[in-house]
């Protein structure tokens, strides 16, 4: 069997029309500032998205870089200050932070109600809890494109592969949400091809190349690629294997273009729902 391909740019263009046409019918504009620290190209590269992103969805958009010897103090003034401007309903600080600053110290400054990127410890405890909250928008991205192909996790065996705090914990804490039986692996994970092979939906976010390859899926699963590498060639790939793991698995997405735009469509839909909560 051939997979089934789950076109992230479709489907985050989809996501981004909805926004669009929600934010239009506000009584003021959404608005999301987005803060860089540095010259990480890789980050840049993220921001320039998201600029045009928002310019797309009718969300008014502002950008603070800074270089990267700016300091904490100054970082953190500008949380500060956004924090209280009414016209701001999102703040996201790119991360990775360069060396010598306190990265959580930063994510604790943003205000909860304004944590578009879902990493405040008040918002990780709410989607702990069951409670209304931003979820982190790689696995929101995630679960729309499950609930955009019709795959409900309800009752089925999910895997994820990765335990980091931007994805792979919440991403478990979702599809547990969402009626799934979940298995959360990583490093020290005996027989890693084992587990994988119980999974009816696997997501792999390691970031790790090729780490899933074809005898660690079992036949029609759904497979989630959420790691962004780069090959010898300088080529982006993902966590798993394509070519062969495409000819077992009923769905799959590509690396890019496939949870990547997903990602960044969900940080539209954030910011707003921040809006709505501000009373826009």
């Amino acid at each position: 069997m051939a997979a089934t391909v789950i076109d992230g740019k479709t489907l985050a263009a989809k996501c981004k029309e909805r926004v669009k046409a929600e934010a239009g019918a506000l009584s003021k504009r959404p608005g999301l500032a987005v803060i860089i620290v540095g010259d990480n190209p890789a980050s840049r590269t993220y921001v320039n998205s998201k600029r045009k992103d928002c310019a797309e969805c009718g969300i008014y958009s502002e950008e603070y870089a800074l270089p990267a010897e700016a300091g904490q103090a100054e970082l953190m003034s500008i949380i500060d200050t956004l924090n209280h401007r009414e016209d701001i309903d999102g703040i996201l600080c790119q991360l990775p932070l360069p060396a010598g600053y306190d990265e959580q110290q930063v994510l604790l400054a943003i205000d909860p109600d304004k944590d578009v990127d879902g990493f405040h410890p008040v918002n990780v405890g709410r989607l702990s809890t069951g409670q209304k909250c931003f979820l982190p928008c790689t696995p929101a991205g995630v679960m729309e494109m499950l609930k955009e192909c019709g795959i409900d996790p309800k009752g089925k065996d999910c895997v994820v592969v990765g335990r980091s705090n931007i994805v792979g914990k919440p991403m478990a804490m979702l599809l547990l949400a969402a009626h799934g039986t979940v298995t959360v692996c990583h490093s020290r994970t005996r027989d890693l091809g084992e587990v994988c092979r119980r999974a009816d939906i696997l997501v792999a976010a390691v970031g790790k190349r090729n780490i899933i390859t074809a005898d660690m899926v079992k036949e029609g699963a759904v497979v989630i690629d959420v790691a962004m590498n780069r090959d010898e060639a300088g080529k982006l790939c993902g966590d798993v294997d394509y070519g062969p793991v495409a000819k077992k698995a009923s769905y799959i997405t590509p690396v890019p273009g496939g949870v990547g735009p997903m990602t960044r469509a969900m940080l539209m839909v954030n910011t707003l729902e921040a809006a709505r909560l501000h009373g826009k």
